[in-house]
């Protein structure tokens, strides 16, 4: 009987899982949109609403809990400075999911993950600053 056991283990260990998806949580905060297969997705989906959750609480043990589930300094800072103030007034619901065909190589079903009323200019711009300034410092 399965009766507690919820989610799915995806054949990692329960630190691996825990870790990946810590990270997968930090990218969709920063990039607000990240392809990956379609039951990472589904099973990211509410840690990523949990999170949104604590960013609009914004006080002290929120603050902590989502650093100690996130393990990233700037997609926290986002958490509790841009999305709370995105999402104040929704009740939920503030990632999507959508399919996105299957991958080339083992025909995996990928999907997009996005927030709601994501901003399309975030997706890449921490990429896009990391790469101006490295252009910058071959230039000198």
């Amino acid at each position: 009987m399965r009766h507690g056991n919820r989610g799915r283990k995806l054949n990692r260990t329960a630190e691996h899982r825990k870790a990946m998806f810590a990270n997968m949580a930090a990218s969709l905060i920063e990039h607000e949109q990240i392809v990956t297969t379609l039951p990472k997705a589904k099973d990211l989906r509410p840690i990523v609403e949990k999170l949104i959750t604590l960013g609009k609480r914004g006080d002290m043990h929120a603050r902590r809990m989502a650093a100690s589930r996130l393990r990233d300094e700037a997609a926290a800072a986002k958490l509790f400075n841009t999305l709370a103030a995105r999402y104040a007034d929704r009740n939920g619901g503030y990632c999507r999911v959508l399919k996105a065909g299957f991958r080339r190589g083992d025909n995996a079903p990928l999907a997009v993950i996005e927030f709601v009323d994501r901003d399309p200019e975030a997706r890449g711009a921490a990429d896009r600053a990391r790469l101006e300034a490295e252009g910058n410092e071959d230039a000198a």
